[in-house]
């Protein structure tokens, strides 16, 4: 069977197919499988981290399929993208507006309200822009 080609999707499935395709992505194996794996719950993961779970759950799949799928994901708003430490992308399955705290020692990223957290003021943007969101990591270090 082609990964292109129309799939049946299993009970198990539907909820991963429904919001892809109301995010306008055809829902094929391979998408499905990293769609439930990435938002079957609130997680923050990497690339790398999706494919070695998806590939200890038996899935055939190549890094390149992986990225590509990831990068269509984000640009769709099925995921979001983040850009933390410029070492590698995590991909968030929480879409709605938030923070994020970051563990220094381990990497993992845990989700912050953005009620949690009070700006008084921002500068204002050079002439021309417009604000179009803010991105919050508070790096957190074990003591």
């Amino acid at each position: 069977m082609s990964y292109n080609s129309v799939v049946v999707v299993p009970a198990s499935l539907k909820p991963a197919a429904l919001r892809l395709r109301a995010c306008g992505i055809q829902p094929t194996a391979q998408r499905l499988r990293i769609a439930a794996l990435l938002i079957g719950a609130p997680q923050h993961l990497t690339a790398d981290q999706l494919l070695d779970r998806l590939r200890r759950d038996g899935a055939r799949v190549s890094k390149a399929t992986v990225y590509n799928t990831l990068n269509l994901f984000a640009a769709r708003g099925v995921v979001r993208q983040l850009a933390v430490d410029g070492d590698r992308a995590w991909f968030d399955s929480n879409t709605e507006p938030h923070y994020h705290f970051q563990d220094l020692e381990s990497g993992a990223l845990t989700d912050l309200p953005t009620t949690a957290v009070r700006f008084e003021q921002l500068p204002p943007p050079p002439p021309g822009t417009e604000y179009a969101g803010i991105e919050l990591f508070i790096r957190l270090r074990r003591v």
